[in-house]
């Protein structure tokens, strides 16, 4: 038993005595006091309280923000608060892992998380609303920037169930969704998808609880079609929604027939069901697949909805997911969540081990590790490795004759008496039929296998997939837009050849298994996706309880929350805390508390250390010195040893204060005998008085005195009198003197107080000069700023318009040389023109007649190329001078330069034109003579 001192202890591993037991009490105590968060070591447990408590308001919220988790109460808000700062300061992700059963709290406190950092965090806020589902995890990333303000959001969603579609036990619901239709809250819904208000008009959702006490359908009705709105779904996908979900419930009244000799099925009237187990499969096959694939695509459009163009830099993952279930009549699903949360634990362990080891490390401390994460391997390999249950489970799916019970006997075969996690079922009476039993950590689980094989099979018919891409509904056509089918082939039951089937189903192995959700290789991908998201993150757990089935506040049953404690990893955290020292204590803590063990240990008026004095105090005390070790700044005990020493403190306190009380009560009575004594001796002396007189009472001189007495008094008055009288006169003086210097006084403070008020004028109006004097140089400041900044423009555009300038002025430099370079051309052909005419008088021979017509055809090639260039020129001058207008007109002196350039421009422009007409009346010239020329020859 623990010593009071733990009494509705805040963090249940440092009591010195971990078991079943004190851990129940001490939560069974915290919560009747309303205390409904308490720690366990890493985990922080829940209890749902069934009822609303004043802890989740913005003050509590303050109140949390930027203390460690030792500085404030248990709650969610602190797991929060310290995942927040953790990824502040270490730069690393973040992850909440919340598990429980179903009603446990969990959804609640996903919530409560959200709403913690989007209080702390906000930088702009979206409503996040969220459908929950029976066996759904959900994975919400709150995205941060490199501050710590809020980016996005996403949510990653993890084994639905989408069985319970089309299948519930007798004490479960499906889902929600369809009992809030039905609600007749909107009936414009009824009419729009043709169905009725009672459930038990259909087959598929009526085979369990309709309703439920706690919910209000219609009232989740209207939260979810508002929610809908919210998140920027547009009306026609909202009525989609509406029509799709109120299809899944038409799909369980479809009634078929087989064809004869055909593998195929037609419609059979409105009146009776198809008696085809085919038949059955491919209704509950499509409307399971149609029910999930809305749902994924529903939390994609949220998560578009959800993000932002805000830079991402870190996350904090909140993982909202069942935990470990143990039923009277356990299958496929509860093998897959059961798993899930063995891998979990598994993650747990291993978690605690690098804490601990890493603890041990800093402190120094010899102790041989030992990873409790391999606790569990066993039984995880017995499920997922090759030739474990879900790898029999597969191939067992790829032959058409394989049966429940070949399965059954392959299980037997590979397992049973090899692994000591698999088990044959025990019989018991009114208990479901199991097939096997597997050992997990949180207890042995019977499994019932029927089914297994159908439910890893996907018969969907092509044909009808093929319809639903060309649905005039556009989001059924989006669902199945990207369904990849294989050829329909399936190998026919152990004959050689295969025969091809007409568009009936395909089996999960010919299409390698991708379209039903609930077989190994989705859990598998899926968990090893979550699992890689984890340990990429700094985990922080928290585990939800249900108190009681009758959902009474302040009510426990003992059992039921056992049970949860076992199946949710919290004694197997406190096995754990056991195999090593659970208890750990400051050496200042240590030796302020335990120091009255042995005072004389530790030296008085003398400064020692803490650590020394510990060592000194510990190796004083008659205890098992093994049970302990001494690390850098804590000293670590072994579970109980720190029990034991609270005993024999108490034990040493209790001898203490009874010597203490005793001392006391002895001062307390002497002083008390004391009183006695003089009370004794005052009687006495009484006594004595009284005695005597009684003897002088009689005595005449005795009566003399009696009346003389009072005369006595008299006398004494009429001086008292004379006295007072005195008194009164000099009173009255003061009074008449404090009088008048309290009117001077009076006086001086009106003025003081005129003089006051003049001052506090003038300060007034010495202030408003002031402030209009700062705001006239603050308006000159602006000014002269703003002029500055025209004076640099000004100048830069100067600098612009001098290099324009030497631009223009090199251009016109090189137009001149080439007029130049011009007018020798013609000088040229003017002195060959010359040579020509000489040439022709001096000799009459055809040969020179041909030199002759080259040099002309020369000549007019080079008048072409002089026409080209004169007219690029003319191009290069048109682009200048729409230059120079563009940048003209930017200072009077810049206008007077634009004006002389564009009249030395005109003139080079005239003497260009004038050369060209020159030249063209040469080159004309040149034509003639040549023709005279020509003809005279």
């Amino acid at each position: 038993m623990n010593p009071p001192k733990y009494d509705k202890i805040e963090d249940m591993a440092m009591m010195t005595h971990l078991h079943e037991p004190a851990v129940l009490y001490n939560l069974k105590e915290r919560y009747a006091a309303w205390m409904i968060y308490t720690y366990s070591g890493l985990f922080c447990v829940t209890v749902n309280p069934y009822k609303w408590l004043p802890v989740y308001n913005p003050e509590v919220v303050l109140a949390y923000r930027g203390k460690k988790r030792q500085e404030a109460p248990p709650h969610i808000f602190s797991i929060s608060d310290n995942a927040y700062q953790f990824m502040l300061t270490d730069r690393e992700n973040q992850s909440i892992l919340i598990t429980g059963e179903s009603g446990a709290g969990k959804t609640v406190n996903t919530k409560r998380v959200i709403q913690y950092f989007a209080t702390i965090a906000a930088s702009g806020e979206k409503k996040k609303e969220e459908q929950s589902g029976k066996m759904q995890g959900k994975f919400i990333r709150i995205h941060f920037g490199a501050t710590g303000k809020l980016a996005s959001a996403d949510i990653e969603t993890y084994l639905l169930e989408k069985s319970r579609v089309t299948f519930q036990l007798k004490a479960e619901r499906s889902y929600h969704i369809f009992y809030q239709i039905m609600s007749n809250k909107k009936p414009e819904l009824i009419d729009m998808l043709l169905i009725t208000t009672n459930p038990y008009d259909f087959h598929f959702v009526s085979q369990g609880e309709i309703t439920v006490p706690s919910i209000d359908d219609q009232e989740e009705l209207m939260a979810t079609d508002t929610a809908i709105d919210i998140l920027g779904f547009s009306a026609d996908e909202k009525t989609a929604i509406y029509k799709l979900t109120g299809a899944v419930m038409h799909y369980g009244n479809l009634k078929f027939k087989q064809k004869q000799r055909e593998e195929q099925a037609e419609p059979d009237g409105t009146e009776e069901l198809g008696s085809m187990k085919y038949d059955s499969n491919v209704r509950k096959s499509v409307k399971a697949a149609v029910y999930e694939k809305m749902f994924l695509w529903m939390v994609v459009r949220i998560n578009q909805q959800l993000d932002t163009k805000q830079p991402r830099q870190y996350f904090i993952g909140v993982l909202d997911i069942a935990g470990f279930e143990i039923f009277d009549f356990n299958s496929f699903e509860q093998l897959c969540i059961n798993f899930t949360n063995e891998k979990l634990q598994q993650f747990f362990n291993h978690h605690m081990f690098v804490l601990e080891q890493e603890e041990y490390k800093k402190e120094g401390i010899e102790w041989t590790f030992i990873d409790f994460g391999m606790d569990l391997a066993a039984c995880i390999e017995l499920i997922e490795k090759p030739m474990g249950i879900f790898s029999i489970l597969e191939e067992e799916c790829m032959f058409p004759k394989a049966t429940d019970t070949s399965f059954k006997n392959k299980l037997y075969d590979q397992h049973l008496g090899k692994s000591s996690n698999f088990q044959k079922p025990k019989p018991a009476k009114g208990k479901a039929e199991a097939h096997f039993s597997l050992v997990h950590y949180a207890g042995t689980v019977d499994y019932n296998i029927s089914g297994w094989l159908e439910k890893n099979k996907d018969p969907l018919n092509e044909t009808v997939i093929g319809l639903y891409q060309k649905s005039s509904v556009k989001t059924l056509a989006l669902l199945f837009a990207s369904y990849g089918g294989a050829d329909a082939e399936a190998s026919g039951g152990g004959k050689k050849g295969g025969k091809k089937k007409g568009s009936s189903f395909q089996t999960v192995s010919a299409l390698f298994r991708v379209h039903y959700c609930i077989h190994y290789h989705f859990v598998r991908e899926n968990l090893n996706k979550l699992m890689t998201n984890l340990r990429s993150t700094h985990p922080h757990f928290v585990r939800c309880i249900i108190p009681n089935e009758t959902k009474t506040p302040g009510a426990m049953e003992h059992e039921l929350v056992l049970h949860q404690l076992r199946c949710n990893g919290v004694l197997e955290g406190i096995r754990i805390c056991r195999k090593g020292f659970p208890s750990r204590v400051l050496y200042a803590d240590f030796k302020q508390r335990y120091k009255v063990l042995n005072a004389s240990a530790i030296p008085e008026g003398q400064f020692i250390d803490s650590k020394k004095a510990s060592e000194k105090l510990l190796s004083s005390i008659d205890v098992d010195h093994t049970q302990y070790k001494f690390g850098h700044t804590k000293v670590f005990f072994k579970a109980g040893l720190l029990g034991l020493l609270e005993e024999m403190r108490d034990e040493k306190l209790a001898q203490l204060i009874t010597r203490t009380q005793a001392r006391c009560r002895g001062f307390l009575m002497r002083v008390e005998y004391q009183r006695m004594v003089e009370r004794r001796e005052s009687i006495f002396c009484i006594q004595y008085n009284v005695r005597a007189f009684m003897n002088v009472k009689h005595w005449p001189w005795m009566k003399l005195f009696f009346k003389i007495k009072p005369l006595l008094k008299s006398a004494e008055s009429e001086k008292e009198m004379a006295n007072m009288k005195e008194e009164f006169e000099k009173t009255k003086e003061e009074l008449a003197k404090s009088e008048a210097k309290r009117k001077e006084l009076e006086e001086k403070m009106v003025k003081l107080v005129q003089e006051k008020n003049d001052l506090q004028l003038q300060v007034q109006a010495e202030a408003d000069s002031l402030a209009d004097a700062e705001e006239r140089c603050d308006q000159l400041i602006k000014t002269k700023i703003q002029l500055e900044a025209k004076i640099k423009e000004v100048t830069e555009r100067a600098e612009d318009e001098e290099e324009i300038n030497a631009e223009l002025t090199a251009k016109k430099r090189k137009l001149e040389d080439e007029c130049s370079e011009l007018k020798k051309d013609i000088d040229d052909l003017e002195l060959t023109l010359a040579k020509v005419e000489k040439e022709k008088h001096a000799t009459e021979n055809k040969a020179r007649i041909e030199e002759l017509e080259e040099e002309i055809e020369a000549e007019r090639t080079s008048r072409a190329k002089a026409e080209k260039h004169r007219a690029d020129l003319s191009r290069e001058l048109e682009e200048i001078s729409e230059r120079l207008e563009e940048a003209g007109g930017a200072t009077a002196a810049q206008i007077d330069m634009n004006k002389k350039r564009e009249a030395e421009f005109q003139k080079m422009r005239r003497d260009l034109e004038e050369a060209t007409l020159q030249h063209e009346a040469t080159a004309a010239a040149l034509r003639k003579k040549h023709a005279d020329s020509t003809a005279e020859l």
